[in-house]
């Protein structure tokens, strides 16, 4: 009997762990079918895609706000898809925002619930625990303190490991990267300034100020094809800067040193073994309400999962060209750059062994299994 899964991702790092969780899940389960919201790699794993990530993703608090009427609609519509494909089970990823409303809706409707990769309740809004616990079945984390931190509220989830280490042990150095994106044989620093547009606006440029600073090293931008190249190459004029699109991990794989937007993409950098400066802006209204609401000490992944400065963090109006250039400096001296080696090997040792898309693939199944079964 065929069995259908609604998955619903708002970005693109959900876009690729939701990608790897539908092949575990199709791998053991062959019956089960999948449709949401979410983007080209989950699509190539199977699922019907009915709305893309990039109509959906908007950066920041007051981008939200101003975003109300699009978000709304495409509520109601995800609300509406739902109801027409009677699925058997909702598997929701991280994107808290629109998730955590979709949770409420499937509990209304009696539809069972599984979240994969929790909301960062636990940085800001923790009130959102008593909702979690009221909405969803079963949540899967993939950060080694979320368990414990759940379970001081009394809510057992599973801790399944990170899923990006999946991707990683997946992946295979392009020896040829040089060569086919035309760069010269010297050091790289990588630009990595966010998945999406209001954050590459935001952090791109001061980026690129850095150019005139190490001249003796060539800068590359980590570019997505759902950006588009003509939007990156409106910032870039100077011929010591390259653009490479969807070649992110090529480019990780090579590169000596990186300036990243703070997300999942710091995680990324580390596990390629790159220093890093993480660098973060928001629009003011949204950095005013993030200064009062956000209740840890550190906001880059590297950091929080180490429980320690791991990696300089430039926050709002710290992000300027003089800061920037001393912490992108630091880290290109061996003093430096061995402490951070030491330390990422920690953060490996925290975030444990691949497979965490087969774990949380076989307790979906597990649980899912236990529900009684309806057409």
């Amino acid at each position: 009997m065929e069995k259908r899964f609604y998955i619903i991702v708002g970005e693109a790092s959900g876009d690729l762990h939701a990608s790897n969780l539908i092949r575990e899940i199709k791998k053991a389960d062959k019956s089960i079918v999948f449709r949401g919201f979410g983007g080209d790699k989950m699509q190539q794993a199977g699922a019907q895609i009915v709305r893309h990530y990039r109509e959906l993703a908007f950066m920041g608090f007051w981008e939200v706000l101003t975003n109300l009427h699009t978000i709304s609609r495409n509520l109601r519509y995800c609300k509406e898809d739902i109801a027409a494909f009677r699925p058997h089970a909702v598997i929701l990823v991280d994107y808290p925002g629109f998730n955590m409303r979709m949770a409420r809706y499937l509990r209304k409707m009696r539809i069972p619930c599984f979240y994969y990769i929790s909301p960062k309740v636990w940085a800001w809004n923790i009130s959102r625990v008593k909702k979690i616990k009221e909405w969803v079945d079963h949540m899967f984390v993939i950060l080694p303190f979320e368990k414990d931190f759940y379970q001081k509220y009394g809510y057992r989830v599973d801790f399944v490991g990170h899923p990006l280490l999946d991707a990683l042990s997946a992946y295979t150095q392009n020896e040829n990267f040089f060569i086919q994106n035309n760069l010269e044989q010297k050091r790289i620093i990588a630009l990595l300034p966010g998945s999406r547009r209001q954050e590459i606006q935001r952090m791109l440029p001061v980026m690129l100020r850095m150019v005139h600073h190490f001249p003796g090293y060539q800068f590359v931008v980590a570019g997505l094809s759902h950006i588009g190249a003509p939007f990156y190459q409106s910032y870039i004029h100077h011929p010591n800067v390259k653009l490479v699109i969807d070649q992110t991990y090529d480019l990780l794989s090579h590169s000596f040193a990186a300036l990243v937007t703070s997300g999942t993409a710091t995680l990324e950098t580390a596990l390629f073994d790159v220093p890093q400066v993480v660098c973060y802006c928001a629009n003011f209204i949204s950095y005013v309400i993030g200064y009062f609401v956000i209740q840890v000490q550190f906001i880059s992944l590297v950091n929080l999962i180490c429980g320690k400065q791991v990696v300089t963090e430039l926050i709002q109006y710290d992000l300027n060209e003089s800061n920037l250039r001393k912490a992108l400096q630091a880290i290109l001296e061996n003093k430096t750059r061995e402490r951070i080696f030491a330390d990422y090997r920690l953060l490996r040792e925290k975030l444990g062994q691949p497979g965490a898309s087969q774990r949380a693939a076989s307790l979906i199944l597990h649980y899912f299994n236990q529900l009684p079964q309806r057409d």
